[in-house]
């Protein structure tokens, strides 16, 4: 009996094994579908979306307030992490530009205020975001060349942009 269950599990893993497949390549893995959310509690203040009959006038608030400078289009709250002394949440936004319809910004919220990232993003819904430490970062294909992919990392002062193979 021992001998068929430990057959039968070694044939069950060789054959998850070809389905999982490897994790090294960012361009070769399948892209998750980001979560989407509308309003966000955190330590810091609240974060809502503010929808509008209009899909693309939906504006970002903070604490009830439209943020400064405002955000006004399709918005989805995607990420968020909470961080040292501060929340970063990183909010897609669709204007409805057939050019470039998804752009991306960061908002760090602190106890006393909130920051803003510029623009940013290959004009793709596809991501793969992480942090570590206090960088903030997107992975998102490269429009041009499909096979390579573009890293945003956001410190909270500055967004630098690199292409990866």
């Amino acid at each position: 009996m021992r001998i068929y269950v430990s057959i039968g599990i070694r044939l069950i893993i060789a054959g998850l094994v070809p389905l999982l497949g490897s994790h090294s390549s960012w361009a070769g893995d399948a892209w998750p579908v980001p979560p989407s959310h509308l309003q966000l509690t955190t330590p810091y203040g609240n974060l809502d979306v503010k929808t509008s009959e209009y899909v693309y006038e939906s504006r970002l608030q903070v604490n009830g307030s439209d943020t400064d400078p405002r955000i006004e289009g399709i918005i989805n709250i995607t990420y968020s992490f909470l961080m040292p002394k501060a929340q970063a949440a990183l909010l897609s936004i669709n204007n409805g530009s057939n050019n470039c319809p998804i752009t991306y910004r960061w908002i760090i919220l602190q106890s006393e205020s909130y920051k803003i990232s510029p623009a940013f993003g290959s004009c793709s819904n596809l991501i793969k975001v992480s942090v570590k430490g206090r960088s903030l970062t997107v992975r998102t294909p490269n429009v041009q060349e499909k096979d390579k992919i573009d890293i945003y990392v956001y410190d909270g002062k500055t967004i630098k942009q690199y292409t990866q193979p």
